[in-house]
């Protein structure tokens, strides 16, 4: 029987278990104390948001691998507006790394998302505007999202990934989790053309609070 949690990382705290640095960072063992369940992809310690814990291996591979083209969705705060232009070219795919990305669907947010206060806040400056974008990926690689909008100009300020194919952050808070329903990981194993298999997550989607 396999275990699905669905959790809300905070700004500042590693997609992992342990740190093995000289200065020991926040980690995801503060938050979860579920054995055995390893992230679904990454977050990197200065992104926020939806992030999925199993242990079922053949549904993280079929997230994973690009070639099954699953969705993540973000909220992207950039500096500046982008013009259309800018905004296509995010579309169409830019080149970063020696790497051409992926067609993504993005387009500009017309009002700023109702999202909990970052700790720390990012940095502001008056004489500089800021825009909150919405980007659907089909691909994951490292700081693909950043990098991406500092190519076409508008370097990322806030990142916040807010849905995985079905799955969305509802109503978690930033450092809460819960197991996934019986009919969000049905849903999920059908978008991953995956049978439907053994759950321990039940109906137990109560939040976690730390």
């Amino acid at each position: 029987m396999y275990r699905y949690l669905l959790f809300y990382k905070p700004y500042d705290v590693l997609c992992q278990f342990t740190d093995n640095s000289d200065a020991p960072r926040r980690t995801l063992k503060e938050y979860i104390d579920v054995p055995s369940v390893y992230p679904v992809g990454r977050l990197d310690r200065d992104s926020e948001g939806l992030l999925l814990l199993t242990d079922d291996g053949s549904l993280k591979h079929r997230l994973l691998d690009p070639k099954f083209g699953k969705s993540r969705a973000y909220w992207v705060q950039v500096e500046r507006v982008p013009d259309e232009a800018s905004l296509q070219r995010l579309r169409d795919g830019v080149t970063i790394r020696q790497y051409r990305t992926r067609p993504a669907r993005v387009r500009r947010l017309a009002i700023a998302p109702d999202l909990p206060p970052r700790h720390p806040p990012i940095r502001f400056r008056k004489n500089v505007p800021t825009c909150w974008l919405e980007m659907s990926l089909t691909e994951g690689r490292n700081r693909q999202v950043r990098r991406m909008t500092a190519a076409v100009g508008h370097p990322t300020l806030r990142l916040v990934r807010v849905a995985v194919e079905n799955l969305t952050l509802d109503a978690l808070q930033p450092g809460q989790w819960r197991d996934l329903s019986l009919a969000e990981v049905s849903q999920l194993q059908k978008r991953c053309g995956l049978s439907a298999v053994a759950s321990r997550s039940g109906d137990r989607n109560r939040a976690r609070y730390n």
